[in-house]
């Protein structure tokens, strides 16, 4: 398999569950963290979601903490994402428009309680001149979908 990056932001530990399971099918990839300053966000989901909304509607996306990786070294990033009211977590916003020169191939795995609804439009409109591949919702069939970007 081709050099992997898996990017990850968590907010509850879903998602990161899912990287940990996708860095077990692959052995070789390297993982990094997508995380925003503490208190950027709220322990409280229902809050977490309006500062989320009212940084979509404001176009003033988090900062991002841990230093950015060299991407270039990389064939393919899988970037994981909990599900906000449609859309990635806005940490995934910031990550995205940091790797914008990146010429590799980018996929999406995500988590939700509920409804996906716009999430991989959302993603990909993120993702502007990126190369992006079919996403993944969950935690199921994904060396499936592992194989299927290869």
């Amino acid at each position: 398999m081709s050099k992997v990056l898996i990017a990850t932001y968590s907010w509850s530990g879903r998602t990161e569950s899912v990287a940990q399971k996708l860095k077990q099918i692959i052995g070789d990839a390297d993982m990094y963290k997508i995380e925003a300053p503490d208190n950027t966000f709220d322990q409280d989901m229902y809050k977490t979601d309006e500062i989320a909304t009212a940084q979509i509607n404001n176009n003033q996306y988090p900062d991002l903490v841990n230093e950015m990786p060299n991407t270039d070294q990389y064939d393919l990033i899988l970037v994981g994402s909990p599900v906000w009211r449609g859309a990635p977590a806005t940490p995934v916003h910031t990550f995205l428009e940091k790797i914008q020169n990146y010429s590799g191939k980018v996929a999406s795995f995500y988590t939700d309680a509920g409804m996906a609804n716009g999430y991989e439009e959302t993603f990909k409109q993120w993702a502007g001149k990126l190369n992006v591949l079919p996403a993944h919702e969950g935690s199921n069939n994904l060396a499936t979908w592992l194989k299927e970007l290869n």
